[in-house]
């Protein structure tokens, strides 16, 4: 036990974003926009396959628990330290500290699992496509979902319980912007060896699992894609999984970067904290939108539908003769 005074602790301190006081305003908005952003194309997204009976595919039906995992990932940090800038009240209750933690975690390990699972079926669509709809049937691909839930779900409730054991020092000061698993275990008066050796031994396994089978899975497609003769065959695969390939290159590149070539511990976490939570939800719904053939299709007819109805309520008598 660390020599420190020990305390009942009902509150803690967020630091917040390492920024001078001039540049909060600016940060406040730059923040906002991304998380409004990233909200609206990720609902957008859900309701373009939810609409669009050309989207209800494995494909899109794993892409539409993507961007509600986005979503959430997103609002389970970001408002917060948004009210932080806005209040200027860094504090937050103990209660709300671990419920953010058990968030935070739950939501990062499904964003983990539903890209793995996303690999999966793109290597089925172009690996066997003849048997892809056998393969993907529907209790296959609820039960993948349910899988990607649950798993985080133990692994976010397995750390929150090992750390409400824990007693915590007087200093109360978590130098992040919300509660990290790693920042919070600093403040902690206990052992926390039984925390890190979970850490480092179920946390790295639920990490390093769907980053295999997503590297297994796009090994298997690139040579399945390189023995394709035709030019136009070997598009239409790239196409298939391009926009999968690149938001797993941004989510785990990035993710490797900072980890690999950032200065101090603390810039690392920051850095990597706002690639998971701001960053890359809020760029899902553009790569998938942009280089989707199908998604730009449902936009555009979305789009017309709204135009049409907006045109018969202005022209109550075409919505007469129409009928």
């Amino acid at each position: 036990m660390r020599p420190e005074n020990q305390s009942s602790v009902s509150e803690f301190l967020l630091l917040g974003l390492p920024m001078r006081p001039g540049q909060q305003r600016g940060f406040f908005t730059l923040f906002l926009g991304m998380y409004l952003t990233t909200v609206l194309g990720n609902l957008l997204i859900i309701l373009l396959i939810r609409l669009d009976s050309r989207l209800h595919t494995p494909m899109y039906f794993f892409l539409s628990h993507l961007a509600f995992s986005d979503i959430s990932l997103s609002s389970v940090t970001v408002p917060k330290m948004l009210t932080n800038m806005q209040t200027q009240q860094q504090s937050i209750p103990y209660v709300g500290c671990i419920a953010q933690l058990y968030c935070f975690i739950l939501f990062v390990g499904l964003d983990n699992f539903l890209l793995a699972v996303m690999a999966y079926d793109r290597y089925v669509a172009i690996c066997h496509p003849l048997r892809y709809t056998t393969i993907m049937r529907e209790g296959l691909c609820v039960l993948l979902v349910a899988g990607s839930w649950i798993l985080p779900c133990g692994t976010a409730l397995l750390h929150t319980l090992l750390l409400v054991r824990l007693s915590f020092c007087a200093d109360n000061t978590i130098s992040h912007f919300f509660c990290d698993l790693t920042a919070v275990l600093k403040l902690s008066c206990s052992d926390i060896s039984l925390n890190e050796l979970v850490i480092f031994t179920e946390g790295g396994m639920l990490l390093f699992l769907p980053l295999c089978i997503v590297l297994c899975s796009y090994v298997r497609i690139g040579t399945i894609i390189l023995r394709i003769p035709s030019t136009e065959r070997l598009f239409r695969a790239f196409s298939t999984c391009g926009s999968h390939l690149f938001v797993v290159s941004l989510y785990y590149g990035t993710l490797a970067g900072v980890y690999f070539f950032s200065s101090s511990w603390d810039s690392k976490n920051i850095a990597a904290s706002i690639m998971y939570t701001v960053v890359t939800p809020m760029l899902n719904p553009f790569i998938y939108s942009l280089r989707n053939r199908d998604i730009k299709q449902a936009l555009e007819m979305c789009v017309n539908r709204v135009n049409i109805l907006m045109w018969q309520s202005l022209n109550p008598l075409i919505a007469v003769r129409s009928k």
